[in-house]
């Protein structure tokens, strides 16, 4: 009995190798990616969260400024 592949098999095995890799690679990228935009989005709400306490303790103390001087 032969065990010994055939050429045809040979790249069959090729080809599959090469495209499961080519997934996984996509994959990884995509996780990357995915991650990335989700902590930039997580930054920006956090950044516009800080601007409105600013903004608001801005408004309070002048506010305050205006009733002490009345």
């Amino acid at each position: 009995m032969d065990d010994r592949l055939s050429k045809s098999e040979i790249g069959k095995d090729a080809v599959q190798e090469i495209v499961a890799a080519g997934a996984s690679a996509v994959g990884e990228v995509t996780t990357i990616i995915t991650t990335a935009v989700k902590d930039v989005a997580n930054a920006i709400g956090g950044f516009a969260t800080d601007v409105f306490e600013i903004r608001d303790g801005a408004r309070r103390a002048t506010q305050e400024f205006h009733e002490d001087d009345a």
